[in-house]
């Protein structure tokens, strides 16, 4: 039974690499809004720790692991699942360009970006069709679009994210007739470790922007390369 906060039906959240920021700071924003928060990490933050309540829970998750993405699924006992958040992910290999490359760095890379989302996608899909909203939201990247690279480089990263945004496009395709929506989501130029400090967006705006994105999303989202502001991208 979907848990309650007041009379109003709680809804519910997955969120990977939940331990710092973007992943952080949205689990923060869904507890704050009344949602039932399952909060996954590698690592629990001491930050994360502090969120925790009876309404947000601390999962250890190592989306790369298929044998721990089986083990967080049968925790949930097929409880309903309003949205999937596919937040974790890694920039790869420092040394990505031609004479640097090697095949354990490029393979590593799109194991977390590209085939976990997928494959966790895969394993909630009966707790997403149990519940109300049915979202799966990911964050790919615009590195990823092929259309707009014009600078080259960045091997590991934009092949593993160019890669997520197909095998998305086809999961949109593939999840209609279900009603399962599926958000194909460009955080924009954050201040994150990864982004750097010039970035255009705090993580505060960043995740304030992706919850409203979520929150509006209709069936004609699904499958569309979104930016932060919610244009469309070239794929």
């Amino acid at each position: 039974m979907k848990e309650t906060w007041g009379w109003i039906a709680m809804p519910s959240i997955v969120i990977t690499g939940a331990g710092r920021g973007i992943g952080l700071v949205l689990a923060e924003q869904y507890r704050e809004r009344g949602w039932r928060v399952y909060a996954c990490h590698r690592h629990a933050s001491v930050e994360l720790k502090r969120l925790a309540n009876e309404h947000l829970s601390l999962y250890p998750l190592d989306v790369a692991d298929e044998t721990q993405i089986a083990r967080f699924v049968d925790g949930l006992g097929g409880a309903p699942l309003d949205v999937l958040f596919n937040n974790a992910g890694v920039y790869g290999p420092f040394e990505d360009g031609l004479g640097a490359l090697n095949a354990q760095g490029l393979l590593e890379t799109l194991k977390i970006n590209t085939v976990a989302p997928l494959l966790l996608a895969q394993a909630l899909l009966p707790n997403l069709q149990a519940g109300s909203r049915k979202i799966i939201a990911t964050l790919t990247s615009r590195m990823g679009s092929i259309a707009d690279n014009a600078s080259g480089g960045h091997y590991p990263y934009r092949a593993s994210k160019a890669a997520l945004n197909a095998a998305l496009k086809s999961l949109s395709i593939d999840l209609r007739p279900r009603g399962i929506k599926v958000l194909i989501l460009h955080p924009g130029w954050v201040k994150t470790d990864m982004g750097g400090p010039n970035g255009q967006l705090t993580i505060e705006q960043c995740a304030t922007r992706l919850c409203g994105l979520v929150d509006a999303a209709d069936q004609g989202d699904s499958g569309r390369f979104i930016d932060i502001d919610g244009d469309t991208l070239p794929w």
